[in-house]
């Protein structure tokens, strides 16, 4: 029995899902099957920081991390548009140029605002 022609084009990407969410089922299900079950009290105790949590775990952080945080997304968004604009400047030409002077400019007057408000002073 001969198969449609799309059927044909697809079967490869249909038998790769195949195998690879039958693979991924498989890795899932080993370990379930496999480990023993003896948990202890050790095993069940809080490993992350090597100490016994204490206090609320709901309390308040100073807004000067959250502060840090914005500047750090800021200046990582800012080199992530300044390498593709470096490499395409000459196709882009005078008009991509100033788009990123403009842009570099925004970021430049928040930087001195935040600068002028304190927020990179840490007491």
């Amino acid at each position: 029995m001969e198969l449609p022609s799309y059927v044909q084009e697809y079967l490869p990407i249909l038998i790769f899902l195949a195998v690879a969410i039958g693979l991924s089922v498989v890795m899932v299900a080993i370990p379930f099957i496999v480990s023993l079950k003896r948990p202890d009290s050790e095993k069940l105790s809080a490993y992350e920081c090597g100490f016994e949590a204490f206090g609320d775990a709901r309390g308040q952080f100073d807004v000067r991390f959250y502060l840090v945080a914005i500047l750090f997304i800021i200046f990582d968004l800012e080199i992530a548009f300044l390498f593709p604009w470096a490499v395409s400047l000459r196709e882009i030409g005078e008009f991509g140029f100033w788009s990123m002077m403009v842009f570099l400019g925004v970021l430049t007057i928040g930087f001195i605002y935040e600068w002028k408000k304190g927020g990179l002073e840490w007491e």
